[in-house]
């Protein structure tokens, strides 16, 4: 018998020694898995440490590059090893080994030693390719239709070459891009699963390719490559007042396919003068009007090699320059959620309409038969009117429709190529027959971002609003930021994007989305260091400097270094966010900002019939003092943390002045601002303006204007992302939970109630009555004042970052409750694992779920007067060996921990 329970308890050691044992998983090269065609020289590592073992941390790595699994399997061939690191870095770290070389495919992995001195086991190969890295790599030419174009539809023109390869296919990658946007095929198969490439950038500078594997598509024999254009972002209508042709005239195509055979040899196929040309099915479109597609005239097969191409014109080699070809940073634009018809139903006004139930950005796919000629038009709105009518006002210019033209015979399905619409409802004429819901399918595009975060709460109206924030970061995150995605603007404005960013780090990674888009913001910046209202600019060189809107360029990258430690987006941009300053220093007198143009508090509240001075106007230069201080505040930061102490030193003198000049001008001697909105208190609250003696009075007076107005905000995109923030800052959080649960107007709940399924441009977009505001500018996908969820999630769920460690690799979690809420549920996925904060009040007792990721630490901040009345998994704080006080501060007792999961129950 003893022998027996020894033998167990042998046993129970190696399984717990097994379990406890770390291990690597999620491994990551510039934040994505396995990417092919980058061309950054030092590309950066990350990967997670798994274990469940309480407070483990990673204590060193080992990571080691070869040119192929096996050779790291024997540790063979290494093209460069780290050696042991002794270091607690699991998220960006640099390859430091040899000059990378184009074309090539590296592979890699790593082991850690955790804090319990055990090592892991290598982690499975990952790996990364390398794109073209020098001009000389290309050899293709621009090409573009020989035929004389259609001038006023522009069809979209096809492109064809075919080629024998006769030996046996080891490797194949096509480097594609254009002027306009591409859809490649070979052998009638669609290269890839992106849509809309080569993406938006300030295409002058900076022209994105695409690199893909197309082995698998290629014949030992014949082949054959086609590609469609449309016109897109780089020629099509963009802008306002028809503004087309903004980046040239011409469409064109660069494509160079790359073909490696088993034997060693290489061959290279690429566009020239070979090619040739014609047009097809799609007659015209157009970003912002839709696409028009006429079955009649397809060319099925066109992309294959049998195709007879004779009557076909040739193609003309253009001399454009490849200096501005960079690779491809950020996820590509990808088809995601699919809506099934709910209802098909008659207007009062006889229109056939279909509604999918959200309001979403894509297309639609549909199933029909019909005669030659048969003519159907898609319309796409987001609303109907208030007597249920289709409603398309809103969309302005934007014709927003598709149009088909059947061949005939057999069932054709159709769906657009270069163009997307956001909409709800679908008005559908021509259709030949009965219009079926299992006909017409809904389909979403936007950014392959990946899902992060999620927020959950007792009150079914807060969770919808999460739903509308999240539907309306998806529809406007299609490859650049935009304000909208339906009517005749969909542009990157900088003022939405810069409001809404730290939100959108927690609902998904946006990372590389953020990173692309803030190079063309340095892109586009004018030598004076303005920065545009829109990125890519496509309103002119005098469109920028908007205070608020221009910081983008400050605030972004900070924002995306809290949210991902990631120290290179501050030394990439730091140029653009000194030039920013010091444009504002520059334009200063006697320290005050107060000249230029300036959206201002855009869309703050203002009643129709203003008698009594209601509308919460705030003077623009006090907000312009306000983004001045705050960005120059940033640039201090990001200034220490890249090493730049000198630098942090001269602005934090140039910050001093800055403030004592707001306080000279804009403030009265009894501490009461010269504009008394909820905006003006907030913004000077938020940004540090005031003396410490002056702050509470401040936070007073911002709380009885709230009150005034009966708990209603009256602030526009400026002061919306700040007033909860600043309510809990100065302790009235119950203030801040009865703006969040308002719901009537100006609230955010208002458009929840009246149906919402995304965030509103404004806070009325449908009125009580159920009227629409000015249709000039009604967007009802717009998520600037979704905003909220950054509060909701950092206060509320209480999940924030530290910045001494920015990206959780120290987290703070701190819970707000407050009367309306009984329970919320957040979880967020980063680079070091999940982090949760998950609390509930029941039965007279506070209760908080936490778990925080391995290789990283947290503070967790708990409701309650002591220590003593909180236990862990029903045991009393000073049992549990793994958790640490720090002490108290304002009602909350501080705690310190390592990763695990949690159970903690106050009694109330």
């Amino acid at each position: 018998m003893r022998k027996m329970i020894s033998l167990l308890t042998a046993s129970l050691l190696i399984s717990s020694s097994g379990i406890a044992q770390s291990k690597v998983e999620g491994l990551l090269t510039e934040n994505r898995v396995n990417p092919t065609g980058m061309d950054i020289l030092n590309p950066r590592f990350s990967w997670l440490v798994v274990s469940d073992k309480r407070n483990t941390m990673q204590t060193a790595y080992e990571i080691r590059v070869g040119n192929d699994p096996a050779s790291l399997s024997r540790n063979n061939k290494i093209i460069w090893s780290s050696g042991k690191k002794e270091s607690d870095s699991s998220v960006h770290v640099a390859y430091q080994g040899p000059s990378l070389e184009s074309r090539k495919k590296y592979y890699w992995q790593v082991r850690v030693w955790d804090n319990s001195g055990k090592v892991s086991a290598w982690s499975e190969p990952a790996y990364w390719q390398m794109a073209l890295l020098q001009l000389s790599d290309w050899k293709a030419k621009w090409i573009q239709p020989g035929y004389v174009e259609d001038s006023i539809n522009r069809p979209s023109p096809l492109f064809r070459k075919t080629f024998i390869s006769n030996k046996k296919i080891q490797s194949a990658l096509i480097y594609i891009t254009a002027h306009g946007i591409y859809e490649a095929q070979i052998n009638g198969h669609r290269v890839g699963d992106a849509y809309l490439s080569p993406g938006w950038t300030a295409y002058k500078k900076r022209l994105q390719y695409q690199v893909y594997d197309v082995a698998n598509l290629l014949s030992t024999g014949s082949n054959a490559i086609g590609v469609a254009l449309g016109s897109g972002w780089y020629r099509g209508f963009i802008g306002f007042n028809d503004n087309n042709n903004f980046y040239g005239k011409d469409i064109s195509l660069l494509l160079q396919l790359e073909i490696t055979y088993s034997d060693g040899t290489m061959e290279t196929i690429v566009s020239d003068e070979s090619w040739k040309s014609s047009t097809g099915s799609i007659k015209s479109s157009e970003l912002y009007n839709g696409e028009t597609i006429d079955n009649r005239d397809d060319k099925p097969g066109w992309a294959t090699a049998a195709y007879n191409d004779k009557g076909w014109d040739g193609v003309k080699v253009a001399n454009f320059s490849n200096d501005n070809l960079i690779a491809t940073y950020n996820e590509p634009v990808r088809k995601h959620e699919v809506f099934k018809a709910l209802r098909v139903f008659t207007t009062p006004k006889g229109e056939k309409v279909i509604d999918f139930g959200q309001n979403l950005v894509g297309w639609v796919i549909l199933k029909v038969k019909g005669k030659a000629g048969d003519k159907i038009v898609i319309s796409h709105a987001e609303v109907l009117d208030k007597s249920g009518n289709f409603y398309t006002d809103n969309l302005r210019a934007a014709k927003a429709e598709d149009t088909y033209i059947l061949k005939g015979g057999d069932e054709e399905i159709f769906e657009p190529h270069f163009t997307f619409h956001g909409f709800q409802f679908i008005r559908v004429e021509g259709y030949p027959g009965e219009l079926k819901p299992e006909n017409f399918t809904a389909v979403t595009l936007y950014s392959d971002m990946k899902k992060t975060g999620s927020f959950k709460s007792s009150d079914a109206l807060i969770n919808q609003l999460q739903h509308n924030i999240e539907w309306g970061q998806k529809g406007n995150f299609l490859d650049v930021p935009t304000d909208c995605p339906q009517r005749d603007e969909r542009l990157g404005w900088t003022g939405d994007a810069q409001v809404f960013s730290r939100t959108a780090a927690y609902n998904m990674n946006v990372e590389d989305f953020f990173a692309k888009w803030l190079k063309d913001v340095a892109a586009d910046q004018s030598q004076d260091g303005a920065i545009p209202f829109v990125v890519p600019n496509v309103l002119g060189p005098r469109a920028g400097g908007s205070t608020g809107w221009a910081d983008v360029g400050t605030i972004v990258p900070w924002n995306m270094y809290l949210a991902y430690g990631d120290k290179r987006i501050l030394e990439q941009q730091y140029p653009s966010m000194k030039a920013w300053v010091e444009y504002m220093h520059h334009n200063s007198k006697n320290d005050l900002w107060n000249v230029g143009f300036h959206f201002g508090d855009w869309l703050f509240y203002r009643p129709d019939d203003d008698n009594d001075g209601r509308a919460a106007v705030t003077d623009k230069y006090l907000i312009a003092q306000c983004f001045y201080a705050h960005s120059t505040q940033l640039l201090i930061n990001a200034a220490k943390v890249i090493g730049k102490e000198d630098e942090a030193v001269t602005y934090t003198a140039l910050l001093q002045k800055i403030k004592d000049a707001f306080m000279k001008e804009y403030m009265t001697a009894n501490g009461r601002l010269v504009s008394g909105t909820q905006t003006a208190y907030v913004l000077a609250l938020n940004f540090d303006m005031l003396p410490e003696s002056l702050r509470m009075q401040a936070a007073d007076r911002l709380v009885a204007n709230i009150q005034s107005y009966d708990y209603h905000l009256t602030t526009g995109f400026l002061g919306t992302p700040y007033l909860c923030h600043v309510l809990s800052r100065f302790g009235h959080t119950e203030v801040a939970y009865k703006l969040l649960l308002q719901q009537t107007y100006p609230s955010w709940l208002y458009p929840v109630k009246m149906g919402a399924t995304t965030i509103w441009e404004r806070w009325d977009g449908r009125k009580p009555d159920s009227t629409f505001q000015t249709p000039g500018m009604n967007s009802f996908n717009h998520y600037s004042y979704g905003a909220i969820g950054d509060w909701m999630y950092r206060v509320v769920a209480g999940i924030d970052t530290y910045s001494d460690k920015p990206g959780y690799k120290h987290i703070r979690i701190m819970p707000h409750t407050g009367e309306g809420l009984t329970s919320v549920a957040a979880d967020l996925q980063t680079y070091y694992g999940l982090v949760s904060s998950h609390w509930k009040q029941e039965h007279g007792k506070f209760v908080l779920d936490v778990e925080i990721p391995v290789n990283a630490t947290a503070t967790v901040a708990i409701p309650a007067s002591d220590s003593n009345s909180i236990q862990e998994n029903g045991k009393p704080l000073s049992a549990i060996k793994e958790i640490q006080s720090a002490g108290n501060d304002n009602g909350y007792v501080l705690l310190t921990m390592g990763s695990g999961k949690y159970h903690f129950e106050v009694a109330k």
